[in-house]
């Protein structure tokens, strides 16, 4: 159920235009940059040199622990969290990934084919769509992923399952009303940062799929906090509202009070859970002596 939930999160998010690729695009960049051994490498090198650079600037704090080398992972259809850990190394390793595929780009030894797809994975990686939809997925994913984990606890039970769905809730609407200022500034932070194109926020919003109407005023800045950020998380608690409703929900709640594990069953819960979802499986004789049994 659990992992069916976190598939269920990504794919409601591909439902957004601009989403629709985006995992799609990150496993290519993944698998061209770790496309071999020699790749690897220089990743690790370039990740490690990049470490050194921040503690001398003072950007990256030290400590046992503290700023170990990684590897990018790739989102499998298996794995559990497979998709966020694969978004926060992504992150993580942005600037070694980049070093990586420009030193392959201009490397006539490699062949026309793969430098080809090396240039394509690098466009995509820097370009502002891409890292602004990198950064929201990490903030969503950061959110229901947490859900995702505790279903997979095989001792959780279910009050404490619907807390969790309900604290996710909140947690999105929270991010949905109050998450967009932090979400730009980090964002054209992290562009300024890694030297991309930060686009007029001001200018008109040119969507490519569409023929273009010159009635339409549609701005950059409403395009990205509207019809992307709202409309990516919208969608999120829409599929956690139509997985658990307000009826399934409250279904698990009564039932909660029939679990053995309890000392004591909570009589009137039970009563509830009768009188308002089973009432045609008891007389209404069974149903006023249900409180005294």
């Amino acid at each position: 159920m659990a992992y069916q939930l976190q598939l269920a999160l990504v794919a409601a998010s591909r439902e957004v235009h601009e989403l629709h690729n985006f995992f799609q695009h990150a496993n290519f960049i993944v698998n061209v940059v770790s496309a071999s051994s020699k790749r690897n490498d220089e990743l690790l090198a370039n990740q490690a040199a990049q470490i050194e650079r921040e503690i001398e600037l003072g950007e990256l704090d030290t400590g046992r622990g503290a700023n170990q080398l990684g590897s990018l992972q790739r989102a499998g259809d298996t794995r559990w969290s497979s998709h966020y850990k694969s978004i926060q190394s992504l992150r993580k390793m942005f600037a070694a990934s980049v070093s990586v595929l420009r030193s392959i780009a201009s490397d006539r030894s490699v062949s026309q084919f793969s430098r080809g797809d090396v240039v394509g994975a690098l466009r995509i990686l820097i370009s502002f769509d891409f890292v602004f939809i990198l950064h929201l997925m990490e903030k969503i994913m950061k959110i229901t992923d947490v859900l995702c984990v505790r279903l997979q606890t095989k001792s959780l039970d279910i009050l404490n399952a619907l807390d969790c769905v309900s604290n996710t809730k909140v947690l999105l609407g929270d991010l949905r009303e109050n998450g967009w200022e932090s979400l730009l500034e980090e964002v054209n932070s992290f562009c300024l940062k890694h030297e991309i194109d930060i686009p007029d926020f001001n200018r008109k919003y040119v969507d490519v799929t569409k023929s273009r109407n010159k009635h339409d005023n549609t701005t950059t800045l409403h395009h990205y906090k509207m019809d992307v950020f709202n409309v990516a998380i919208d969608q999120q608690l829409t599929e956690l509202d139509d997985r658990f409703s307000l009826q399934a929900t409250e279904l698990l709640s009564l039932c909660a009070s029939l679990d053995p594990r309890r000392d004591t069953f909570d009589r009137s819960r039970i009563c509830m859970l009768v009188e308002k979802l089973y009432p045609a499986d008891f007389s209404s004789q069974e149903r006023a002596q249900l409180e005294c049994q």
